[in-house]
């Protein structure tokens, strides 16, 4: 019979942040003291049925408090919390005066020490619930509970002076208690905060990620494809039937091979090789007219560097298509580096946003980019630590 309930239990504390299980735990902890001390009180100290209702009073009035506070809160219902802590406020308050009233009237010592325990500890009470938790008025309010509660029930001057200085230097120990507590509970939420701001950072990176190696697949397979149906269609018109047909063979095939490769983009398997795009990138700028030529031999790059490499290219090869009337380029690869540089260049590298995110993806590797463009030429360098 008592499963669903612990189910619906758990459930509740599991889907509680971090934050909100350390508040619940303060406030828990907090209100189990105020009870407590209500026991002991009742047990040791008063023994008069009107002493024990009042501690009972002030002890349910508090635990209503600081079930209440905002800092301690778990939700955001502010109506009802206002007028719980105003009906707090109000039985505190009562309980002070009426045992302040019962000590100034009665005339057994033993009654007036009753009435006098009783009336402090709702003093106590109203500075640990509520006069502690006040932002600014904390340590007015501790002060003017203490020189109330002394001038209230104080028999004589010394014996004011007594129990104000008590309630005073108690109250400064439970605010200073307090201020530590509230401070731990801003700090978790602080961190709670924290947290979540990086969480959502790292799903903005992530994307960000995403968004630049589809721009990296796609783009390269986009620009292959527009070149090479331009060229069938140019042979088409010429009357070469049969290399049209070629090239557009070659178009669906790019199409495919780019639909392929985006699906292993989403599915989070980026497979890219050195060789292949090399070999790729000499096909697709054949295609528009570039010769390219490669120096060195992609075994020189540090197995470390093969992957970035292999971008380097891609993007390299994307942009001299995009944004060149280039005739030429020149590729070489180091054990230090490499470099891609083509004539004829169009526009300026501020333009070229595929190069910023090339960018982003050598400085994770320890590589570094230099871009050096000209009216004549534009140029990539790449430098990675020799292994």
């Amino acid at each position: 019979m008592g499963r669903p309930g612990m189910t619906r239990l758990t459930a509740w504390w599991h889907g509680l942040s971090g934050a909100a299980k350390f508040r619940f735990y303060t406030r828990v902890t907090l209100q189990v003291t105020v009870a407590a001390l209500v026991v002991v009180l009742v047990s040791t100290s008063v023994r008069s049925p009107a002493a024990i209702a009042g501690v009972v009073v002030s002890g349910l009035a508090a635990i209503l408090a600081l079930e209440v506070q905002p800092v301690l809160a778990l939700s955001s219902d502010i109506v009802p919390r206002r007028r719980a802590m105003q009906v707090a406020v109000v039985l505190l308050v009562l309980v002070w005066l009426g045992f302040a009233c019962y000590a100034r009237l009665a005339e057994d010592e033993h009654t007036v020490d009753q009435a006098s325990i009783s009336g402090v500890y709702a003093a106590m009470l109203a500075i640990f619930s509520i006069a502690s938790f006040l932002p600014r008025h904390r340590w007015p309010a501790i002060i003017g509970i203490g020189v109330a509660t002394g001038l209230a029930y104080g028999s004589s001057p010394r014996t004011g002076l007594v129990a104000a200085a008590m309630t005073i230097g108690a109250g400064a120990l439970i605010g200073g208690t307090m201020v530590l507590t509230i401070w731990a509970l801003r700090v978790v939420d602080e961190l709670e905060r924290a947290r979540v701001v990086e969480a959502d950072l790292q799903v903005a990176q992530e994307r960000l990620r995403f968004s630049r190696d589809l721009h990296d697949v796609v783009g390269r397979g986009f620009s292959a494809i527009a070149v090479k149906s331009e060229l069938a269609a140019a042979l088409s018109r010429s009357g070469d039937t049969d290399r049209a047909a070629a090239e557009m063979d070659e178009v669906k095939a790019l199409a495919v091979e780019s639909m392929g490769q985006m699906r292993q983009l989403v599915r989070g398997y980026r497979g890219i090789d050195l060789l292949a795009e090399v070999a790729g990138a000499r096909s697709l700028l054949s295609a528009v007219g570039c010769r390219l030529v490669v120096e060195g031999d992609a075994v020189r790059v540090p197995a470390r560097y093969h992957e970035v490499a292999a971008w380097v290219v891609r993007e390299g090869t994307t942009n001299i298509v995009e944004h060149s009337a280039a005739t030429s380029a020149v590729l070489v690869l180091g054990d230090a580096g490499m470099s891609l540089r083509n004539d004829r260049p169009r526009g300026t590298p501020g333009e070229l946003s595929g190069l910023r995110g090339l960018a982003e993806r050598l400085a994770a590797t320890g590589a570094s980019l230099d871009i050096d463009a000209t009216g004549e030429a534009f140029r990539l360098d790449i430098r990675w630590e020799k292994k």
